[in-house]
């Protein structure tokens, strides 16, 4: 993104979305493009963990349980 885009992020400390100047980095995820995208960042984190831990190519569990039958 260039630095002329619009950009948010979504700032754990304060629970709301943020413009590049906020908090630091480490404080929040971003950026995004929009403010709407910014509110999603935990629901997409979300999502994303859900989709990992049920995929076999990344989840040792599932590889085991899978030999195991």
């Amino acid at each position: 993104m260039s630095h002329t885009s619009p950009e948010y992020w979504y700032c754990f400390k304060h629970s709301t979305v943020e413009p590049r100047e906020g908090c630091k980095n480490a404080d929040r995820l971003g950026p995004y493009p929009s403010q709407a995208e910014a509110a999603r960042a935990l629901e997409k984190v979300e999502e994303r963990n859900e989709q990992w831990e049920t995929d076999p190519n990344w989840n040792d569990d599932l590889d085991e349980d899978d030999a195991q039958k």
